[in-house]
């Protein structure tokens, strides 16, 4: 009994996405959304279930749409694409925590040593300066590295190998970071754009 409840729920979701059988019903609940101040500086990029709710309740506005809406039984609401703050938030100087996601976002899944871009799954973290030699777990000291050059670079400093360097000097997390992953993202929903390319 339950599955075909669930069948039903799927074939109807699939109808109103417009046919479409790429998005699972869980999934567009998680699709991203971006979040603008009052200013119109984005500031955030969120999932659809929080931009939602910030809508429903009144402390966000939908400026874009997605093609879907949601169904409830007395009302349709439209997924939002980007939505902006209806009051004017002030965003203190934030610190990322230092994390493997983080890392690989600042990075952006590519191999800091070859250049090759991988699934965030194949992917290692590499310490620059190798913790046995003194080296800490810092963002100045921590990159995105494939399997092989991890595998390859070992131990040792960069000035112990002949052909490996690194392509970029490892930074901080910063808003300039945030902004290019949100431009990065934005490239593949063109209602992002007039928001992000300014």
């Amino acid at each position: 009994m339950i599955h075909v409840r669930k069948q039903k729920a799927m074939a109807r979701a699939e109808m109103y996405a417009g046919g479409t059988a790429a998005i699972q019903p869980a999934h567009l609940l998680q699709t991203p959304v971006l979040v603008l101040n009052a200013s119109y500086e984005p500031i955030n990029i969120c999932g659809a279930r929080r931009a939602l709710v910030l809508v429903l309740k009144g402390v966000a506005r939908t400026e874009e749409e997605h093609k879907l809406v949601f169904h409830a039984q007395r009302s349709r609401i439209p997924m939002p694409s980007v939505i902006r703050l209806l009051e004017y938030r002030r965003i203190p100087y934030q610190t990322r925590a230092l994390s493997r996601k983080n890392i690989l976002l600042r990075d952006r899944n590519t191999c800091q040593y070859c250049g090759e871009s991988f699934a965030p799954s194949d992917l290692t973290l590499d310490h620059v300066i190798p913790r046995s030699r003194g080296g800490e777990s810092t963002w100045e000291n921590l990159v995105a590295c494939c399997r092989d050059c991890n595998r390859r670079k070992g131990n040792r400093l960069l000035s112990e190998i002949d052909d490996m360097i690194l392509l970029r000097e490892p930074r901080p997390f910063s808003l300039h970071t945030s902004r290019q992953i949100m431009r990065m993202l934005g490239r593949g929903d063109d209602r992002w754009r007039k928001y992000l390319f300014y």
